[in-house]
């Protein structure tokens, strides 16, 4: 071979290595991208990842990318880890939206929410002869869950303001717990008289006979209200928003491996969600003197 051809072959020969890098780069990049989920802590943390595990595997398989849930310390570390893009999706209870929708100034989107969060509820819990009704609680001890939690703190807060008793002045001490099964744990220990929750995280509690109703029990139920979602960043691929929103909806309670993932989100079936959705939250939070406008 000539010294002419053998640099005609090795010009050729890096063109086709530099086209194939070129080629290898975007497929190699996909690869590499991690689908970053969390959720707000209001369970223990193991509980989070355990039903969270299906859902992203399903999830993997839908939006053709690798799925990891990375967990948050409090309320406040999801909503800034979403903004901030270190989390792509969160799971907000519908106060978290509403302080992620403010802080970010509209950039964050619902998707979807269980159908149950259409009308969702909290439940007050006693363990005492004395407490029947909210006004009972006046001069006692109640736990709520996390500070910024709409189903442990802002909805009861706010029925309670309805019900003329402010917690800050009427009740002999408040506590935050930080989560819905602590609060649980906190009431029945006997550390207060009383305890607010969701009524999902109770019911789950008393199926898997964790609490005894008959000792700890119910004694006012909220009225309904929406709550939790599956929120992105506003500026997310469209296509991929698509994705999300699409495999959320195609969960079937008829087929087994779906209704297995549901179960484990105590859903019956996902919606499609909207901002508007949590305009009464907002006013709640406003009204109670927890957020700022």
């Amino acid at each position: 071979m000539t010294t002419s051809a053998l640099h005609t072959f090795k010009s050729a020969l890096t063109a086709a290595l530099s086209a194939a890098l070129l080629l290898a780069a975007p497929l190699s990049q996909a690869q590499s991208q991690v689908f970053r989920v969390s959720a707000i802590p209001d369970e223990a943390p193991t509980e989070l990842q355990r039903k969270f595990k299906p859902l992203g595997e399903y999830l993997e398989k839908k939006i053709g990318m690798k799925v990891e849930f990375t967990p948050v310390t409090d309320y406040a570390a999801s909503v800034e880890g979403l903004i901030n893009k270190k989390i792509d999706m969160v799971w907000f209870g519908g106060f978290t939206f509403v302080q992620a929708k403010e802080r970010s100034k509209n950039q964050v989107t619902p998707l979807v929410q269980r159908a149950e969060d259409e009308q969702f509820h909290s439940v007050f819990i006693t363990t005492k002869n004395d407490i029947h009704k909210l006004e009972d609680l006046k001069g006692h001890t109640l736990s709520f869950g996390s500070e910024s939690s709409t189903s442990g703190h802002l909805m009861p807060r706010s029925y309670l303001l309805a019900a003329k008793v402010n917690p800050d002045t009427d009740l002999k001490r408040i506590a935050f717990s930080g989560a819905h099964d602590a609060t649980v744990a906190a009431v029945a220990g006997g550390k207060v008289d009383a305890g607010a929750l969701n009524i999902s995280v109770w019911e789950k509690l008393v199926a898997e006979h964790k609490v005894d109703p008959a000792v700890v029990r119910v004694f006012y139920t909220t009225p309904g209200y929406y709550d939790y979602n599956w929120s992105v960043r506003t500026d997310m691929n469209p296509a991929l928003k698509k994705k999300l929103t699409d495999a959320f909806l195609a969960l079937d309670p008829k087929n087994p491996q779906d209704k297995a993932i549901l179960d484990l989100q105590r859903a019956s079936k996902f919606i499609p969600t909207k901002a508007e959705n949590y305009t009464a939250i907002e006013a709640a939070a406003v009204n109670a003197g927890l957020l700022k406008k």
